[in-house]
């Protein structure tokens, strides 16, 4: 067995100066190499979370147009190695060995230390340094409400004052609210549908008197029936079918065929930012949820320049950093960057919600400190049509599970589906997440400068200890340890205690380490201070 600095050197002398194929149409030979016993690997995709460390099983992942429909980026961090390509990369593990590819670029690797903290901090320094910079604070010290599950796509202005009246009337804190998908013309058209708005500016100032910042929902697609698609196509700023440019590729996504903005072009991203600047400018809107921009919809032979389907959705998330107020659910790269990601939408089931705390983990893990774990009950709004199957409890606990993360976002109104004793529980969350704002906002701006993740497993704040396979609990930072439910009907669950001093929520003290079976009655979150 070769110590860790052979291992060191094996890595990168096979890695390093590995050419890369174009397109994804030629295949690499691979370079195979040996895992040290009791080495882990994480990153790669954050919907790879609930199944990391990745050791265990066989897998292989082809990063090219594949950002499995959430965050990805080139980065893996061996319990004492970094890992990062340029490109997206192929990666194949099985049993001890693991081959990886890059399509264009170089793979690099280097020594780190002796724990995955310091693999990922070497990460972070080389591959994807921190900005020092935060989104906008009202986005971690407040809960966030969207307005699609209530009004999905029929969001209008009447509804949608009196969503944010019921958030106020009921005893939440005034936050960013999201208008969502539909409050638009048409896509690419980014003017209000008037005959939904009968006055958008007057609807925003109404808000904003309410304590409220607005956000609107966008994608990087043009309705092919409008005058913008038209202006578009004759200024050769969509994505063609081929470089002769001459017919507009039809993309599919989720809501029909559209085109795609040409964010390869830099007149495109130019285009984009400026209708965007134009609705702050109009309407006092202030910020946006960038939906969309996957590059699985994108994998064809269009056009796109020297850009992959990859670039192309990196180029989309560079939009957001003109606009503090941001959030994206698909991104490629970008990490370290002050852009909210948000995990993919989540149906409103218990398997779902097991997987809130080790995909959040994952998001830190490539390097996105300000994740927000999806919409509190889910935000997959074809399980929410029948509202006569809602799970109260289910609502409870993922309120609770979001609570002490960067940040909650509401989107099913609690008082709505909720009874009286539910509906209060969610509220003394969204209180307990408004109360705890400052906390999370310092430890915000530590990590923005660090580079750390603010949601941590237990295994980056005390290695070695045999705490790689925990997903139920977390850490916030270093001190703050939560242990949520996350199964129904549990009212009682074991804890893990690293070496220390815990005070709990309700008062206790615990001495680590030690593991605890605790009470955890429906109103309990259990959270723990270390002392």
């Amino acid at each position: 067995m070769k110590d860790s600095f052979s291992f060191f050197i094996i890595i990168f002398v096979l890695f390093a100066g590995i050419a890369g194929c174009s397109r994804g149409k030629e295949s690499l030979s691979g370079k195979e190499i040996t895992v040290l016993d009791n080495e882990k690997w994480w990153g790669g995709a954050v919907l790879d979370g609930r199944n990391s460390p990745l050791n265990d099983r066989p897998f292989a992942y082809n990063q090219f147009s594949d950002c499995k429909t959430n965050q990805a980026a080139p980065f893996l961090f061996l319990t004492r190695v970094g890992l990062s390509g340029v490109k997206p990369l192929k990666i194949e593990f099985t049993g001890n060995k693991i081959i990886v590819e890059s399509f264009g670029g170089e793979i690099e690797s280097g020594k780190a230390g002796e724990t995955l903290r310091d693999a990922f901090l070497y990460g972070s320094k080389n591959f994807f340094p921190a900005s020092g910079k935060i989104p906008d604070p009202l986005l971690m010290s407040s809960p966030q409400y969207n307005t699609w599950i209530e009004l999905q796509y029929d969001q209008n202005e009447k509804d949608i004052l009196k969503y944010a009246e019921n958030i106020m009337q009921n005893g939440f804190p005034s936050g960013v609210i999201m208008i969502d998908d539909n409050w638009q013309d048409r896509y690419g058209t980014w003017k209000f549908d008037c005959e939904k708005f009968s006055d958008p500016k007057g609807m925003i100032d109404k808000l904003h008197k309410m304590g409220f910042k607005v956000m609107l929902w966008v994608v990087p697609f043009i309705s092919s029936d409008s005058p913008v698609y038209r202006e578009l196509e004759r200024k050769k700023l969509l994505i063609f079918e081929d470089s002769t440019k001459t017919k507009p590729a039809k993309i599919e996504w989720w809501n029909g065929v559209s085109a795609l903005v040409d964010l390869s072009n830099p007149e495109g991203s130019k285009w984009f930012r400026g209708e965007l600047q134009k609705l702050v400018s109009q309407y006092g809107v202030d910020g946006f949820k960038l939906d969309a921009g996957d590059p699985e919809s994108y994998l064809g032979n269009y056009s796109f320049n020297d850009f992959s389907p990859n670039d192309h959705c990196e180029a989309y998330a560079k939009l957001a950093l003109d606009f503090p107020l941001n959030e994206l659910r698909a991104c490629w790269k970008m990490a370290g960057q002050p852009l909210v990601q948000r995990l993919r939408d989540k149906s409103h089931t218990w398997e779902d919600v097991r997987v809130l705390i080790p995909d959040m983990i994952a998001l830190g893990l490539i390097g996105h400190q300000f994740g927000c774990p999806d919409m509190i009950g889910g935000g997959e709004w074809t399980s929410f049509q029948d509202s006569s199957v809602m799970d109260e409890e289910l609502i409870v606990r993922a309120a609770q599970i979001s609570t002490l993360m960067p940040m909650m976002q509401f989107s099913v109104a609690p008082w709505r589906v909720l009874d009286k004793a539910n509906l209060a529980i969610c509220r003394n969350m969204a209180d307990l997440h408004y109360r705890m704002g400052h906390e999370i906002l310092e430890l915000a701006e530590e990590c923005a400068v660090s580079g750390e993740p603010m949601v941590r497993n237990m295994e980056y704040e005390f290695p070695g200890k045999g705490y790689e396979e925990v997903r139920d609990q977390f850490f916030l930072g270093s001190k703050i340890l939560v242990a949520p439910v996350v199964v129904k009907g549990q009212r009682s669950r074991e804890v893990i205690f690293p070496e220390g001093s815990w005070q709990g929520d309700d008062g206790s003290k615990v001495k680590g380490p030690v593991t605890l079976k605790i009470e955890v009655p429906i109103e309990r979150l259990p959270w723990y201070r270390k002392i």
